[in-house]
């Protein structure tokens, strides 16, 4: 069962609402989608195909490589279907593997009952073949089995992943409410930012997005910071293939970029929590970083993106300070940001009203469980509503 060069259904998985930006990157990649969904993107390929995606995509939560399809109306049917499957060429009898599911059927009232049907399965195979069991547990470091069963169908994956990729592995100290990097990358691409002009992120926390903005701009890839993965611990694994694909990540990513990246806050400790998360990915170069109020954050002539990620609160009630706040953000990018784009994300409709300015666009997302908007200004100058003559 040679899967690292058999096609089979990829499935990429992704936050509710990511999609779109993680189709972009998987296009860019040279792969055609066969279907997009809400919290995915489907095409064909092989787990060697999984390497290149695991190292090269933002967006992304887990790269799911399907073995089998089958009909399961009950777990003695499902434990049925899967001890068949050769595990043995799957998993090493000596190692270890993890069992994760999504599960809606009417005999499992808890997913962990049907992952312990997985695992028995696989155990019992690999034991009627070997002679030994292999260790499993709850930790996602090694070998991931992925049950997904609705009804009566039921598809196993290799969760090529493991640990999932929405994080992005540099940020070592989170600060408080971090944004997950796979959404702050999201955000950022929806702005449709050219990667090449002035990023201003005042109120910056502990830097996740003037860090994403930073790895964008220089084709830093998430890969670079990651050295584990759920497809090395495959029998068949070729290290040799993961560190060709490290080495060409490494070989483009860019040292410099010819424009300011501007990250301010608040408090000290915050400014600098974002210096060390900045430093591990190795962009603490680029980014200005200084402590500051937001209304104090310097904007340079060349235009490009400001972009906010306030304090949002309970969607319920009256929060005084924080209409305060919003309200100072409008009046700041009102005055000092004429010429650029803006962006204020939030999941507080009510404090949005507060800004003062009409957003033109209003993108979906979600922070979490949370329905949140990406809300984009475009911050005119007087001469900008003139048309250019030719």
């Amino acid at each position: 069962m040679s899967i690292f060069h058999t096609e089979s259904k990829i499935i990429i998985t992704c936050n509710k609402r990511l999609s779109p930006y993680l189709q972009q990157e998987v296009e860019e990649l040279g792969y055609e989608p066969v279907r997009v969904f809400q919290t995915g993107v489907e095409l064909q390929g092989t787990v060697t195909d999984t390497i290149a995606l695991n190292l090269n995509l933002r967006c992304a939560s887990q790269i799911l490589y399907s073995l089998q399809s089958f009909t399961a109306k009950d777990p003695a049917e499902l434990y049925d279907n899967l001890v068949k499957i050769e595990w043995e060429q799957l998993i090493d009898f000596s190692g270890y593997f993890s069992v994760t599911s999504n599960v809606n059927n009417p005999h499992i009232l808890t997913p962990l009952f049907a992952n312990v049907k997985v695992k028995d399965a696989i155990v019992d195979r690999i034991k009627s073949v070997k002679g030994i069991r292999p260790n499993s547990g709850a930790d996602a470091n090694k070998t991931v089995v992925h049950l997904y069963w609705q009804d009566d169908r039921a598809e196993i994956f290799l969760d090529t992943s493991g640990e999932t990729l929405a994080k992005h592995s540099y940020r070592k100290i989170p600060g408080k409410a971090p944004m997950l990097e796979a959404l702050a990358a999201s955000t950022i691409m929806a702005t449709h930012w050219d990667r090449n002009s002035t990023f201003i992120n005042p109120m910056c926390g502990s830097g996740t997005l003037a860090i994403e903005a930073a790895l964008l701009a220089t084709d830093k890839h998430p890969g670079l910071f990651r050295m584990n993965y759920g497809f090395m611990h495959i029998i068949g694994y070729e290290e040799q293939v993961f560190f060709g694909e490290r080495r060409l990540l490494k070989d483009k990513a860019k040292k410099e970029t010819g424009f300011k990246i501007i990250a301010t806050d608040l408090s000290p400790d915050a400014v600098d929590i974002a210096r060390k998360n900045a430093k591990t990915a190795g962009v603490e170069h680029l980014i200005d970083f200084s402590v500051c109020d937001f209304a104090d954050t310097d904007v340079p002539e060349e235009p490009g993106v400001v972009m906010f990620n306030p304090e949002y609160g309970e969607r319920l009630g009256t929060h005084s300070k924080l209409e305060a706040t919003y309200k100072r953000i409008g009046d700041y990018m009102k005055q000092k940001c004429l010429g650029y784009r803006g962006y204020i994300f939030t999941g507080n409709p009510d404090l949005a009203k507060k800004i003062g300015l009409r957003a033109n666009r209003k993108i979906e997302f979600y922070n979490g469980k949370l329905d949140c908007r990406l809300l984009e200004y475009e911050l005119y100058q007087g001469s900008k509503r003139e048309p250019k003559e030719e």
